[in-house]
């Protein structure tokens, strides 16, 4: 018996231990890059698909990846191609991303940044190939609840519920016209005024002790937010009479 117990403890003891930032990926960027917005539209749909989050860190410290003139091209915008250059190839959230850029989701995430309806970027040598749709694999049940009691407050979440929301507020339904409402639902945490008030599990940083949040704040797991996304995928827009327009 003794022998047995020996033997599991040396086995244990050279066992692999998980690092405890397989799921965080330091990420060097140019400011103009960063400036542009594009980042924040990318970086939060790879977490929701993975659960790997990705953070941006200044000139001179530490990554684990690069985006810039040197790697592999990964997406072109404003005449520039820009490249990732992979400096920590054995890990497994750099690898991950590095997957994920090359899926047809990552391929589609690229391609749909397009503020004020313009699109930004394109795939290297882009000849207008067709990227598969996003597909939501959460539980839609769950996701309705779930928005009922998160989004419910400020938004119409079902057809049963028009009289409890703020009316300068948009509808499920209303968003669900827009020809890019799964980005916004996927990224709606970095889109105003959720930021203020919004903590979403392994990808939002803490709020800030000198800046509380203004109301009782919305905390929610990736799970939850796919959830979300497979309910609202689900419902009817609304019918508005004409295209909706918006800023």
């Amino acid at each position: 018996m003794t022998r047995l117990i020996v033997l599991i403890y040396v086995c244990l003891s050279f066992a692999p231990i998980a690092r405890a930032d397989d799921r965080l990926v330091r990420l060097a960027a140019p400011a103009e890059l960063v400036e542009s917005g594009f980042l924040k539209h990318l970086l939060p749909r790879f977490s929701l698909k993975t659960q790997v989050r990705v953070q941006i860190v200044s000139a001179g410290q530490m990554h684990d990846i690069a985006l810039g003139p040197d790697g592999t091209p990964v997406f072109t915008g404003s005449d520039v191609t820009w490249h990732l250059l992979v400096l920590a190839p054995q890990h497994p959230g750099v690898q991950r991303f590095t997957k994920w850029l090359d899926s047809e989701v990552g391929q589609r995430t690229i391609t749909s940044y397009a503020p004020d309806e313009v699109q930004m970027f394109t795939l290297p040598q882009d000849t207008g190939a067709v990227v598969a749709d996003l597909q939501f694999t959460g539980d839609a049940v769950e996701g309705r609840a779930v928005s009922r009691q998160m989004c419910g407050r400020c938004h119409v979440v079902t057809q049963t519920e028009r009289m409890n929301a703020i009316g300068s507020t948009p509808s499920f339904f209303v968003l669900r016209t827009l020809g890019n409402w799964a980005d916004r639902f996927q990224a709606f945490y970095v889109l105003n005024p959720h930021p203020s008030f919004t903590q979403v599990e392994g990808v939002t940083a803490p709020f800030a002790q000198n800046r509380p949040p203004p109301i009782v704040p919305i905390e929610i797991t990736l799970d939850q937010l796919e959830a979300i996304l497979a309910y609202v995928a689900g419902l009817e827009p609304a019918d508005l009479g004409a295209p909706l327009q918006h800023q």
